[in-house]
């Protein structure tokens, strides 16, 4: 089947149509950049690598971009307390959240622009929407006046919530109680900027709409980007502000499709730093590996809201598990054509709106069909060529199953312990070399007590952790 995805606008899913025949141009809302990444993030960096590697399989060039929010209140506040430069903080957690997606396994996204390189086309496009008399000044910002675009409302299918900017940025000089600020004038001890409206820096959500009118957007069709993406969190104010902007300024829709992940909650509590539960990812990437994670945040829906919990983890890294024990079955055999039908329900899958859920209950008949086989015919050269190619096949697609299967079941353990092993492994060789097998035996012994198993191949001698 065609790509369909779901249109967070239209509130159903639609097929996909790119504006451009087989290119697929994206623009994912990324980090602010003054703390570490947290599951909230790998959500979204996964969802929407998910829906790269999917169009990819469907022929699409994809020019992915995610931005880098690194002018914004926290990070000033971070400033203030750590007496550290903007751009000592904003590098710090960029390289942090790039390790991080590294981890995930997060294809390279072909732009990461940051804000802070991109203040002229955002002076531009407010002194534009000022010239129009659809922005204005008063005295502490440059406000968006919603009241001038008649279409302000349909992205989210609303105007105000009880979240909204109307009680944030609330000010009396403001003509509309939801007009937002584009341009933030300059306080005592604040980052800013010059500009010919005034001393100061760029709102949330003029930085988005300019960076894709610089680095993405068609200039002569209806819409300048095929996707906008984020959190459902962004749905409103950000989204239908930065579209309000656009749409304004360019006389364009800012993008064809709107698509967003759901939240992470834990305890079935949204993920919120006022909460106190937003887990960082770098602390749980300390006992589980990234794919790990990943496998387990891929296997609820995108748009479902996801409650993480470690006892589902630890259930869900045991299903992971079947595909590297199968891999073990089949170790360092070269791969031939993959199973057609296999492939064609995993992609059909996917291509209904990256139905992961399906996809995976596909990857467990196929694993259990194969060991049934192997348990059959251990030998069978063809059967195991095949296996091969659709592990290969799960690994392009969904990005998982790709490490070394022996090297999958060795996470956690440090490198001086790590080191032991090897040492160990290497004098029984010599033992067994010698025909001394009673050492050898002894030392596959000391071995097991370590927890560690080990396996004679014709590849050499690999191991795991019990």
């Amino acid at each position: 089947m065609k790509l369909h995805i779901y249109d967070s606008v239209k509130k159903e899913k639609v097929e996909f149509n790119s504006i451009i025949p087989n290119v697929a141009k994206i623009y994912v809302c990324g980090p602010t950049v003054y703390d570490d990444s947290h599951l909230g993030h790998a959500r979204s960096a996964i969802a929407f690598d998910l829906l790269h590697r999917v169009l990819k399989a469907n022929d699409y060039e994809v020019i992915m971009t995610k931005n880098f929010t690194d002018i914004d209140d926290k990070i000033i506040k971070k400033m203030n307390t750590t007496n550290k430069s903007l751009e000592e903080i904003t590098t710090t957690y960029i390289n942090a959240y790039k390790a991080d997606m590294k981890a995930l396994n997060i294809l390279d996204n072909t732009i990461e622009p940051k804000a802070t390189e991109n203040l002229e086309i955002m002076k531009d496009m407010i002194s534009n929407l000022i010239s129009k008399d659809i922005a204005y000044k008063t005295s502490d910002s440059v406000y968006f006046d919603t009241s001038k675009d008649n279409s302000y409302g349909s992205i989210s299918h609303k105007v105000s919530d009880e979240n909204s900017q109307a009680r944030v940025e609330a000010n009396n000089e403001k003509r509309n109680p939801s007009d937002f600020a584009l341009w933030k004038f300059a306080k005592a001890n604040d980052v800013s900027f010059e500009a010919p409206f005034g001393l100061g820096r760029p709102g949330w959500h003029i930085e988005c709409s300019a960076m894709i009118e610089k680095h993405l957007a068609y200039k002569n069709e209806e819409f300048q980007i095929d996707i906008h993406g984020g959190g459902a969190d962004l749905l409103f104010p950000h989204h239908e502000n930065e579209a309000a902007q656009t749409r304004c300024s360019s006389g364009q829709n800012l993008a064809k499709y709107w698509m967003h992940n759901g939240f992470v909650n834990i305890d079935g509590e949204k993920m919120s730093k006022s909460l106190g539960n937003s887990f960082f990812l770098k602390d749980v990437l300390k006992s589980y590996s990234g794919e790990v994670i990943r496998f387990y945040l891929m296997s609820a829906h995108y748009r479902a809201n996801f409650n993480f919990s470690e006892e589902d983890l630890i259930a869900s890294k045991k299903r992971l598990d079947k595909i590297y024990r199968l891999k073990k079955r089949v170790y360092a055999v070269e791969s031939s054509d993959l199973n057609k039908k296999f492939s064609e329900e995993i992609f059909n899958a996917l291509n209904d709106d990256m139905n992961t859920s399906k996809a995976f209950s596909i990857i467990d008949e196929m694993i259990g069909n194969a060991n049934d086989k192997l348990d059959i015919n251990p030998k069978d050269k063809n059967l195991k060529k095949e296996i091969v190619a659709n592990i290969l096949f799960i690994n392009d697609i969904l990005g998982i199953g790709f490490n070394d299967a022996f090297e999958y079941f060795q996470f956690g353990i440090d490198e001086k312990t790590k080191t032991k092993i090897e040492q160990l492994i290497n004098e029984r060789n010599e033992a067994k070399k010698q025909k001394d097998f009673v050492s050898a035996d002894s030392i596959r012994d000391e071995l097991a007590k370590l927890e560690i198993s080990v396996m004679d191949t014709t590849n050499g001698v690999v191991w795991e952790k019990i």
